[in-house]
């Protein structure tokens, strides 16, 4: 039976430290690589053997685990709060870490955490950003109100932000600086380049075949009626 090695690995925006270990914790091989697909897909030549191979959840976590995988018998992903836990008596640094995970991995007390699959993880990054855009936009739209009121101009909110109004706004409006009136503008075209940007996210939220199954699902599930509620002046 071919011998099994067990791998620790400290991920960091440069750099990944790790710990070789047979099961009786003997240490084959420990060090530091830089961190980029090159450089891993050499050091992972050098190994002696077959490998399971253990990294705590970080940022840099996903696209590691997504290259690293393939090519090792299992790989596993440590929840940061446990392992935190398990290992806040020790002296921290970065081959220390390597090895209390390969430690950990050994001997079966490592506090895996689930990783979602590279599909999920895509569709919840789209998910974030188009957030981000949103929450963008709304700051974007308060910020051109906030300089209209500023200047005291007057102007109809419920349209400001119609394209054709918006620019009659600026042809018309009075006493108000040059600073304030290319602001606007910047914010209008900021505005309607977050607005494309959500469009086209939206667009590819609906195609995906996720979500499309997930909501063909949720609209499976069979619901009660909502009750009507009877007030002094209409229905609800």
């Amino acid at each position: 039976m071919e011998r099994l090695y067990y791998i620790g690995l400290d991920i960091h925006k440069k750099t990944i430290s790790y710990c070789v270990k047979q099961v009786d914790g003997k240490v084959i091989q420990e060090g530091k690589v830089a961190a980029d697909r090159k450089t891993l897909f050499r050091w992972m030549a050098g190994l002696p053997g077959p490998w399971l191979g253990a990294m705590e959840a970080t940022l840099f976590t996903g696209w590691v685990y997504d290259f690293l995988k393939p090519h090792a018998v299992d790989l596993k992903v440590a929840h940061p709060e446990m392992l935190k836990a398990i290992t806040a008596a020790k002296k921290k640094n970065d081959r220390g870490d390597a090895e209390k995970i390969a430690d950990l991995l050994r001997v079966n007390l490592l506090p895996e955490c689930h990783m979602l699959s590279e599909e999920m993880r895509e569709l919840r990054r789209i998910l974030r950003y188009r957030n981000m855009v949103v929450r963008t936009g709304v700051k974007m739209k308060n910020k051109m109100s906030g300089l209209l009121m500023e200047v005291g101009a007057i102007y109809e909110k419920r349209k400001l932000h119609h394209r054709k109004y918006f620019n009659n706004l600026l042809e018309r409006v009075e006493d108000v600086p040059d600073s304030v009136k290319n602001m606007l503008k910047l914010s209008r075209s900021s505005l309607e380049m977050f607005e494309a940007v959500q469009k086209k996210l939206v667009r590819t939220l609906r195609e995906d075949p996720l979500i499309h199954e997930r909501v063909k699902r949720l609209m499976s599930i069979k619901g009660e009626p909502l009750p009507i509620v009877k007030t002094e002046n209409m229905l609800v």
